[in-house]
C-alpha cells in the first residue's frame, strides 16, 4: 500500500516551486491573489532569511507540497495519507477533504496567529537526541515553567517546546539524564505548546467556517496517531493540533501497522523520508 506524506515548516529552501511553475501556473497564480502578495515571487527570488517569516514560509511549504501533487496526476492514488505538522493542510487538501483556496487561507490564518503568538513570549523548541521519550516527558514535567514534548519525530529525537528559560533547563537536565546531544533550535517560537494558544482561537474561527469533506483515503492525523475520516473530527484535531504533539514517530508506526510498504513524500525537502526509515527501517522511502 502506498502512503504520502507532506512536510512542514523547516522544508523551505531558496527557489522552492520554481520547477512547479510552469505545469501550475494558475495554482501559484491563485495563491498570490488570495493571499494579497507575490509569493510565488518570495519563493523563487527569496533569500532563506526572507522564507523563514512565518507568514511565508507555512503557505509556501503548502502551496509547493499541493503543486507537486498535482503533477504527480492519474498516478497519484494514495491508500493513506499524513503530514507533519503544517502538512496536514497538504495532506487534506491532495485528499480532497479541503479545497485549495479554503486550505491556503487556513494556513495563512495560522501563520499570521502563530507568528502574533511567538512574538508575545520569549520562546523555542530543542531537539533531544539519544534519550529515551519518557524520561523527556518526566523532565517537561518537573521543570518549573512552561515545557513540553513537541515533536515525537523518531525512536531517540524528541522535540521539547517551551519558554526559552524552561526549555535550556530541560535540555541541562536532559543532558545530565544521558541524551548524546540537547540542541536549542533555531526558531522564534514554542510551536506546539500552550504557548500557541492565542492562534488556536483565530485558527479556530477560520476551520468552523470551511466545509470539509470525507477524504478519498484515511488521514493520519498528528495529535491521534490513527486513521481519520470523519470531516467533523479532522476539524477538531486540526484545532488541537496547535497546542499539541505532533506524534509522527506513533503515526508512521500506525500506517506501517495498516498496511503502508512504501512511502512517498510530497513536497519541499526530504526530512520525512529520513525519519521514516528509522522509525520503519527495511521500508522504502522516496520523493514524489
Amino acid at each position: 500500500m502506498k502512503a504520502y506524506i507532506f512536510p512542514g515548516q523547516g522544508a523551505q529552501s531558496p527557489g522552492m516551486g520554481k520547477d512547479l511553475y510552469e505545469s501550475n501556473k494558475d495554482l501559484f497564480d491563485q495563491a498570490n491573489s488570495i493571499l494579497g502578495f507575490q509569493l510565488s515571487e518570495i519563493m523563487f527570488e527569496g533569500t532563506m532569511e526572507d522564507l523563514t517569516k512565518t507568514k511565508v514560509t507555512q503557505p509556501a511549504v503548502f502551496l509547493n507540497s499541493v503543486a507537486k501533487a498535482l503533477s504527480i496526476g492519474s498516478n497519484f492514488k494514495p491508500a493513506m495519507v499524513a503530514g507533519h505538522s503544517l502538512g496536514e493542510f497538504s495532506a487534506l487538501v491532495a485528499s480532497g477533504s479541503l479545497s485549495f483556496e479554503d486550505g491556503i487561507k487556513l494556513v495563512y490564518q495560522r501563520a499570521l496567529g502563530m507568528q502574533k503568538a511567538c512574538e508575545a513570549e520569549s520562546s523555542t523548541m530543542a531537539a533531544i537526541i539519544g534519550l529515551e521519550d519518557i524520561i523527556i516527558e518526566n523532565i517537561c514535567k518537573n521543570t518549573l515553567g512552561i515545557v513540553v514534548p513537541a515533536n515525537y519525530n523518531t525512536p531517540g529525537q524528541l522535540v521539547i517546546s517551551g519558554t526559552k528559560e524552561s526549555v535550556e533547563k530541560a535540555c541541562e537536565a536532559c543532558k545530565e539524564a544521558g541524551a548524546k546531544r540537547a540542541i536549542i533550535l533555531p526558531v522564534n517560537g514554542a510551536f506546539h505548546s500552550p504557548l500557541m494558544s492565542p492562534a488556536e482561537k483565530q485558527l479556530g474561527e477560520a476551520l468552523d467556517s470551511v466545509n470539509f469533506n470525507p477524504p478519498r483515503c484515511p488521514i493520519y492525523q498528528n495529535v491521534v496517531a490513527s486513521a481519520v475520516t470523519n470531516p467533523d473530527d479532522i476539524r477538531a484535531n486540526l484545532k488541537a493540533q496547535l497546542t499539541g504533539s505532533v506524534k509522527w514517530n506513533q503515526t508512521v508506526k500506525a500506517m506501517v501497522k495498516d498496511g503502508a510498504k512504501i512511502f512517498y513524500e510530497v513536497g519541499p525537502g526530504r526530512a520525512l523520508q529520513g525519519m521514516v526509515k528509522k522509525i520503519a527501517p527495511g521500508l522504502e522511502a522516496f520523493s514524489a
